[in-house]
């Protein structure tokens, strides 16, 4: 039996958890397959570290759970309508085998193009999710059917390959190996081919990153004629960093708007409240030349405290008198004494 379904984020799946009494069902780590239409699909790099690696980011829509073993009420496939599913993210690695294919169709020369004929369909993808099965009320009706909540494991970064998959990506690759000009090319049968189970290896060893470097120190000055290869290799490989960059970017952006994720949670619970500080924090500081004016209006008032404090003990230190003075002083009190003393004895006769 087939039905609809709904993500495990979903508020009624948090009230059938809550509620009591329910009939339900919760199974976790189910072994499923994916039913993603593709809508875009991208050749990209992995680091310096692991030698530039290409690889293939492909996005979609979510349109079906089918797992492994049917579920409870028989249910063998969960179905969402366009534009009800998640959004899939998934990275398709190749093996060492369909490195040397794409190397042979042109990879190393400029505008190698991703074949358009893998997007715009539905694939089917390997992957484990939980699910909660709401069990029917027991009304014999005709939309008495169960809920399925579902919940993908990793559905923002897929790892695929050809093993997992059974999709040989390689070989729908143009050949462009003559001049940029493609070559007819087979229909291949990306589920007719059989899965290889060799391990994905480094596409260049450290030996062979090296044999540039021998050659050099062998030929010498010799060689003038290799100068324009090595130049196109490093302009290559810039191109690459910068491709590389870009991507991260992109990818750094997608995480942080996608509801869920560490980035996501990240900008919009810690970074948005320290941006909305920050901004209030500035708005009500005063302006900068408020700023200045104040510091330079608080200094005046100190200069001109300082130099009535100064003016003041002036003022009140008086100069030490001189000997002259302090004897002319003296003379002065003792004849003032005097002149009081005759006239008391006037007064007294």
């Amino acid at each position: 039996m087939r039905t609809a379904g709904l993500t495990m984020n979903d508020v009624w799946a948090h009230r059938v958890l809550r509620e009591r009494g329910v009939e339900t069902y919760r199974l976790e780590g189910v072994t499923a397959e994916l039913g993603v239409m593709v809508e875009s699909l991208d050749l990209k790099h992995r680091g310096k570290e692991e030698n530039y690696r290409p690889y293939l980011h492909m996005t979609g829509e979510l349109r079906s759970v089918t797992p492994a073993k049917a579920l409870p009420f028989g249910i063998s496939q969960v179905t969402y309508s366009p534009g009800q599913g998640e959004k899939v993210d998934a990275f398709y690695e190749f093996d060492d085998q369909q490195l040397v294919v794409l190397a042979s169709k042109g990879y190393f020369t400029s505008g190698f193009p991703v074949p358009e004929q893998v997007t715009g369909i539905e694939w089917e993808l390997p992957a484990t999710a939980d699910m909660l099965v709401l069990a029917p009320s027991g009304a014999q009706t005709e939309d008495d059917t169960p809920v399925v909540f579902t919940q993908i494991h990793g559905i923002g970064g897929l790892e695929i390959d050809l093993e997992s998959s059974g999709y040989d990506l390689a070989g729908y690759f143009a050949d462009h190996s003559k001049d940029g000009v493609p070559r007819t090319e087979a229909v291949v049968d990306a589920r007719g081919l059989k899965a290889r189970s060799d391990a994905i290896n480094s596409l260049f060893t450290e030996d062979e990153l090296g044999l540039d470097t021998e050659v050099k120190q062998i030929v010498g000055a010799s060689a003038p004629e290799a100068a324009p290869v090595v130049d196109g290799m490093s302009s290559r490989l810039q191109q690459i960093e910068a491709e590389i960059a870009a991507e991260r970017e992109q990818y750094q952006t997608e995480r942080a708007s996608t509801e869920g994720t560490t980035e996501n949670l990240y900008r919009e619970r810690v970074a948005a409240p320290l941006h909305r500080a920050e901004e209030q924090k500035v708005l009500f500081a005063p302006p900068v030349p408020v700023r200045e004016a104040q510091r330079a209006l608080n200094l005046d008032l100190d200069l001109e405290l300082e130099e009535q404090e100064q003016e003041t003990r002036r003022r009140e230190v008086k100069p030490v008198p001189s000997l002259d003075e302090r004897k002319r002083q003296v003379a002065q009190r003792a004849a003032d004494l005097d002149f009081g003393e005759d006239r008391e004895q006037i007064l007294g006769s």
